[in-house]
């Protein structure tokens, strides 16, 4: 597989990219090498290796694309601005660590014909049907809205775009995986700098939030009473989606990594929980005013058939290993989080501020 092979990883000091540097180093590769400006991830992540080269700073920086250089078999491109709310924060800095990187990637690589194949994560929020009602499987040729619900949303459909692009006019082998919302260790509250929110920099995804409360013995908040549903996949069955969409996954095409299973915010809020032992009763909370689509889950028909991909960890067993992980690491996490309680203090002061790398 990837033995002997040389591997650039965007974005692999983060939750997903390190995951999946960790299983890449036991193929045996010649080389990985990571970009991450850690904007919102900590290097700490990476595994210790001689065969790990880590490169700090942003992808879209001339000077760091000149020197990795272009050399490579694969390319996994998971540089990401970490959220849809962080998004609707920040704008423009979602367009610089969002939809500019994938542009200047594209760019570097067009020409080169030695590459097997660029995988870009998607996100399927991006194509996901708007609604609180009853959702359908969202396929991975649904139609995109042109009234999307954040700038996340738009850079990661405008990503797939400039894939399209660049496949059509250069053959670049760029294939999109429509990620689900993915959960599991080494997801750390609190990682990487302060983006002017706490909810944008401490709080994050629903999962790792809701462990570190329910650990704590604190209430778990629910938005329209938690009947919200997602889709929820483990980290090791995504590193293992990307894994296969770089070996099997047709150049031009996009793939869901999904489970295929729905599961209401409510539902997931008491197998918490269950698993931690809190009692605290869950708090019902305002919706979040901008989120359309409560309600989604992915369709796995096609990444099963062409990709031979399925999920492989259930909701109950990763919700428990990552519990687990969490207490196992609770000083670290505790650590990234407190570093931001002067920024949470002075946040007026600090909103505004732009985040350069």
């Amino acid at each position: 597989m990837f033995s002997n092979q040389k591997i650039l990883v965007i974005g692999g000091a983060g939750f997903v990219g390190s995951n999946l540097c960790h299983r890449l180093l036991g193929k045996n590769p010649d080389q990985i090498v990571v970009v991450d400006n850690l904007l919102s991830s900590e290097a700490f992540n990476l595994p210790v290796s001689n065969k790990i080269k880590f490169v700090y700073g942003s992808i879209t920086s001339d000077v760091i694309l000149n020197s990795v250089g272009k050399d490579f078999d694969y390319v996994f491109h998971l540089a990401t601005y970490h959220g849809n709310q962080s998004s609707i924060t920040n704008p423009l800095a979602d367009h610089e660590n969002n939809t500019f990187t994938t542009l200047k990637i594209c760019e570097h690589f067009k020409e080169v014909t030695a590459l097997k194949k660029i995988v870009y994560s998607s996100a399927g929020c991006t194509v996901a049907q708007k609604t609180f009602d009853e959702a359908n499987a969202t396929t991975e040729d649904d139609t995109v809205s042109l009234y999307l619900d954040s700038p996340y949303q738009i850079s990661k459909i405008i990503g797939e775009f400039y894939g399209n692009f660049y496949y059509a006019k250069y053959n670049l082998p760029f294939v999109k995986a429509r990620f689900q919302n993915v959960y599991g260790p080494r997801e750390v509250l609190g990682a990487g700098l302060w983006r002017g929110n706490p909810a944008n920099t401490i709080w994050r995804n629903v999962i790792p939030s809701f462990i570190w409360r329910s650990l704590n013995n604190e209430e778990l908040p629910l938005e329209k009473g938690g009947i919200a549903t997602r889709d929820f996949i483990y980290v090791d069955d995504i590193v293992e989606g990307l894994i296969v969409c770089a070996l099997k996954g047709l150049p031009g095409e996009v793939y869901n990594l999904a489970s295929g299973e729905e599961t209401s915010i409510r539902d997931l809020a008491s197998t918490i929980n269950d698993i931690t032992g809190n009692l605290s009763r869950p708090l019902e909370i305002e919706a979040r005013t901008w989120d359309r689509s409560g309600k989604r889950f992915g369709n796995t028909a096609k990444a099963k058939k062409e990709l031979g991909f399925a999920c492989k960890i259930s909701l109950k067993e990763g919700l428990e290993i990552t519990a687990n992980w969490t207490k196992e690491n609770f000083d670290k996490i505790k650590t990234c989080m407190l570093k931001h309680s002067y920024f949470v203090n002075n946040v007026e002061k600090y909103r505004n501020v732009s985040i350069k790398q």
